[in-house]
């Protein structure tokens, strides 16, 4: 390597990791800001909201790495342009595709770096991500008691307190407790003057320590309880009992506090946690099942139209005639296989019982003979069946003769009947039965084409999020160049006006290949497509070093233009 090449990737891997973190750590945040609501209250651990935020900033790589690029590349070629690095290069004789080369190459090593994070990476983070934060949003807020209100976050317990104080969180004044838990109304209150609170056993439970209070508990009791189990009489009646006490401990379970993970196969459905493969397995089953509902639609069609165009035969298309032969010569094998175990049994059977056969004539062979006979057919009774004769075939044709015809006038009379009321009505209700069941059909297909469509756009922006890497350098590098400002003032401005309208053309062009209102290959790489011609344009004024930036670029062209303008005047005023 040569040391124009280690000046030129020195003056970028420094920026790019720099930008790369920063980038990083905006769109995380950004991230999080909507789930903020969801994370404030809930007691979450720093192990947990650690590998929320670690898996979502993996998730955000897709997006941080083109944008990194860019920016890293216009600080890096702005600083060389501002330093007169750039002239000092060219002076010597090396070109700028010479002086981008370096770093183009890296970009590439970049790009497959980021296509390996898009295609296995990122599903993984957002598996895991998306699943930790369903099982946070599942999870109860943590357990606050407010002076004044009561707190019913215990399931069957209702708890105020009057006072807490700052100096000590644990002391409480005034503590009310209502327990439902036998789902009997108000009917077990404990009532305390002032007493303290406990979270115990790797706060799975709490514990209250109350001071002079009493405890109400009302109810159905017996007398007998009252006079003693000697008593003759036991009738129920509603009571009050009353328990003073001096200090007293409850203890509630907080199970229902604690944070349950969801089993993650209930998550990976998802088109944004699966990788090609995976992808393309998808694509494959959501096809078929459309070629399915395509091809039971046709099979169908005599039962929605019984009469019209009965004797014509169904034509099926090409692609759903594969599909019904693929899906007939499948189970075709699978039977022929069954009825091949099926037939190997058999014979195996048969071949044991021949040579049992042959066994038992070398024994005794007078007791079968030479030849056998064919038998006779014979029914039930054991008498002989005689072979039909051409006069009994006569008398069959004659017979279902007869039967056509008389089927025929049937249908002649059904036909000439004056329609009536019930016979429209019961025509109306095939009929819309039988859109019914076509714009069902048609609904499913079109469910079906739709995520089908989505699943495809997944597959394509895994490598177009990749390719953007290119892209975004293409943008940037020349763009360096040509500026000649470096630091994170103008580049950063710059960088950010780009992005922003990579992003505003990648979301329009999902949103329309979503739609169908363009093809999803158009509406994925279509971003791509348009800042790379861009990037191209930005090189070629590179190479000329042309004053984009600068006022004088554009002084110069308006004095051109107007003096353009002038000569076409003067040649029109002139005399034939």
């Amino acid at each position: 390597m040569k040391k124009i090449d280690k000046l030129v990737l020195n003056s970028f891997i420094g920026p790019f990791i720099l930008t790369f973190l920063v980038v990083v750590f905006i769109l995380l945040m950004q991230h999080m800001l909507k789930y903020f609501d969801d994370l404030v209250g809930k007691d979450l651990g720093y192990d947990v909201l650690g590998q929320l935020l670690f898996y979502f900033a993996i998730f955000m790589t897709p997006v941080a790495m083109p944008l990194a690029v860019l920016l890293s590349s216009l600080i890096t070629f702005g600083n060389l342009g501002e330093h007169f690095e750039l002239t000092a290069i060219k002076s010597a004789g090396i070109s700028l595709l010479r002086t981008l080369q370096p770093i183009f190459f890296f970009v590439v090593f970049l790009t497959a770096v980021a296509f390996y994070v898009n295609n296995n990476l990122v599903p993984k983070a957002a598996l895991e991500a998306y699943s930790l934060l369903y099982d946070i949003k599942q999870k109860k807020p943590a357990l606050e008691l407010r002076e004044g209100a009561f707190y019913m976050g215990i399931p069957d317990i209702s708890i105020k307190i009057n006072k807490k104080f700052r100096d000590d969180d644990a002391a409480l004044k005034g503590v009310v407790i209502y327990d439902h838990r036998k789902n009997e109304g108000n009917k077990e209150v404990t009532v305390a003057d002032s007493g303290r609170m406990y979270t115990i056993l790797n706060e799975r439970y709490l514990k209250l320590e109350l001071f002079k209070g009493y405890n109400y508990t009302e109810g159905a009791i017996n007398d007998q309880d009252i006079m003693g189990p000697g008593s003759r009489t036991s009738a129920s009646k509603e009571s009050l009992r009353r328990d003073k006490f001096a200090r007293t401990q409850v203890v509630f379970d907080l199970s229902s506090f604690q944070m349950e993970r969801t089993d993650k196969k209930w998550f990976q459905g998802n088109r944004i946690m699966r990788n090609l493969v995976q992808l393309n397995g998808d694509l494959d089953s959501m096809h078929n099942q459309i070629l399915s509902q395509r091809a039971d639609y046709y099979n169908s069609v005599r039962n929605y139209f019984t009469l019209y165009r009965k004797s014509e035969p169904i034509v099926f298309p090409q692609d759903v005639q594969a599909y019904r032969h693929r899906r007939d010569s499948t189970s075709a094998s699978l039977i022929a296989n069954e009825e091949v175990s099926k037939n190997h049994s058999t014979t195996s059977k048969i071949s044991k019982v021949d040579s049992a056969r042959r066994a038992l004539m070398r024994k005794r062979p007078h007791s079968f003979p030479a030849s056998e006979q064919r038998q006779e057919p014979v029914n039930d009774q054991g008498d002989r069946i005689k072979p039909k004769t051409a006069l009994h075939s006569e008398v069959v044709v004659e017979a279902k003769a007869k039967k056509d015809s008389i089927r025929r006038a049937r249908i002649d009379s059904i036909f000439n009947m004056p329609l009536n009321h019930s016979t429209i009505q019961a025509v109306g209700n095939v009929a819309r039965q039988v859109k019914s069941q076509l714009q069902s059909t048609n609904n499913s297909i079109e469910t079906y084409i739709s995520d089908a469509r989505i699943f495809e756009i997944q597959w394509h922006k895994i490598i177009a999020n990749s390719m953007a890497c290119i892209a975004m350098f293409l943008i940037g590098a020349p763009l360096g160049a040509i500026i000649k400002k470096g630091g994170l003032g103008v580049p950063f401005l710059v960088s950010i006006l780009f992005f922003i309208v990579y992003y505003v053309m990648n979301m329009m062009g999902e949103k329309w290949a979503k739609q169908g209102f363009v093809p999803v290959i158009t509406g994925v790489w279509g971003a791509d497509a348009i800042l790379f011609v861009v990037g191209l344009l930005f090189l070629r004024q590179a190479k000329a070093d042309a004053r984009l930036f600068e006022a004088d670029f554009y002084m110069v062209a308006i004095d051109k233009f107007k003096r353009w303008l002038s000569r076409k005047k003067d040649v029109a005023t002139k005399p034939g």
